[in-house]
């Protein structure tokens, strides 16, 4: 029986072309999470921390993420806001986020990336719960260390556990 060659490479070549791309479609494209970007407006008041409100603000802060959560639609953002707190605080990012899943989600965290006015990047930021139930939301807050006038946009993305 003669089979052609070519053929069989054609069909292999479309199978695996299909796969990769379904596979890319089920991660999102490529594999990430998937960030929203917003624009920054810095209140006129918004003053730079002092060294001790800095000090305090970097033991509060989180800039480090966790291995353990990935891109997922068993979470997802219901809102978010850059707000300015007075005092330690300062910058920081705020919403709610919601498991959507209809089982608990053993941890959930929020990425913020910050950007300046020419779109260098300045730095990562997070907040993360453990233990989001079937339908419950989460009020987080990502500090962010950066002066307000050194601010311009932000990026954000929630990722989480596997239900």
């Amino acid at each position: 029986m003669d089979h052609d060659p070519r053929t069989r490479r054609s069909l292999l070549g479309a199978i695996g072309g299909s796969l990769a791309v379904g596979i890319a479609g089920c991660l999102g494209g490529n594999g990430g999470p998937n960030y929203e970007r917003r624009e920054i407006d810095i209140p006129a008041d918004a003053e730079a921390r002092t060294p001790t409100e800095l000090i305090a603000a970097t033991q509060q802060a989180t800039t480090s993420g966790s291995d353990a959560v990935g891109p997922t639609t068993a979470v997802g953002l219901t809102d978010h806001e850059f707000v300015f707190e007075s005092g330690s605080l300062g910058p920081t990012v705020q919403g709610t986020v919601r498991n959507r899943a209809g089982s608990r989600i053993d941890s959930c965290e929020v990425r913020v990336r910050v950007y300046d006015g020419e779109g260098r990047l300045l730095g990562h930021y997070f907040d993360r719960a453990e233990g989001l139930g079937a339908g419950t939301a989460w009020s987080f807050s990502a500090i962010l260390l950066e002066s307000p006038a050194d601010l311009a946009a932000y990026e954000i993305a929630v990722l989480g556990s596997p239900p």
